[in-house]
């Protein structure tokens, strides 16, 4: 019997298997930009979910953004709650409990990647994160990072990175961080329209499969 579906978004590769990806949202909620990442890896051969941590609620406008986001936060156990349920949904909807997953978050996304690879090391194999940072003890992780972030980004300091490659570092830990030049914070999103580079995007992405492809093997 299937595993019920939490709230959330899965996209399946043609051939109906693959390696497990977690894909958390940014403070915008699980819109089509998530749901298009989605799809993408599954075009690649991976199976992704996105849980929907806002259930239902979906904004482009910052403020709002932002209220959603701090309404989580003063969630943080339940939201914990949420995305563990869903690492255990992946899991057992592609028969991975034992071979561990990957985890992709985007600005907000990020921190709950960072903290659910030090909360369940014996799952999480792989992070990559995107344009967002976040304190966690890694002595237990045993997973691989990989980051994306902006040059420009008043959300997310070049020492704040800095000061999260060095915590993983100290803690015996695979990472590997870009910062591309002349971008801002979303510079991934094709909606944002206002931050959208379309060449780090690219690169980006090209190195995020190959990364996820490298830790599948």
């Amino acid at each position: 019997m299937s595993p019920t579906q939490p709230d959330g978004y899965l996209a399946m590769p043609s051939t109906g298997e693959g390696p497990a990806v977690l894909v958390l949202h940014a403070w915008w909620g699980l819109n089509t930009t998530i749901k298009g990442v989605c799809d993408r890896l599954a075009e690649a051969g991976l199976v992704a979910f996105a849980p929907d941590l806002y259930h239902g609620k979906v904004t482009d406008q910052i403020a709002e953004a932002e209220k959603l986001g701090a309404a989580l936060d003063e969630k943080f156990e339940q939201a914990r709650a949420e995305i563990a349920a869903a690492t255990s949904f992946l899991q057992e909807r592609t028969g991975t409990t034992d071979a561990g997953i990957a985890v992709i978050g985007f600005s907000l996304g990020a921190f709950y990647a960072l903290d659910l690879s030090a909360a369940m090391p014996e799952v999480i194999r792989s992070v990559v994160i995107f344009y967002g940072t976040g304190p966690a003890d890694f002595n237990r992780a045993q997973a691989a990072y990989l980051g994306h972030f902006a040059e420009n980004d008043p959300y997310e300091t070049l020492a704040g990175v800095k000061d999260l490659e060095e915590m993983l570092k100290a803690a015996g830990r695979p990472v590997t961080f870009y910062t591309y030049p002349d971008t801002g914070h979303w510079f991934f999103e094709p909606d944002r329209t206002d931050a959208y580079n379309a060449d780090a995007a690219r690169l980006a992405w090209d190195r995020t499969l190959a990364f996820l492809q490298r830790a599948s093997t």
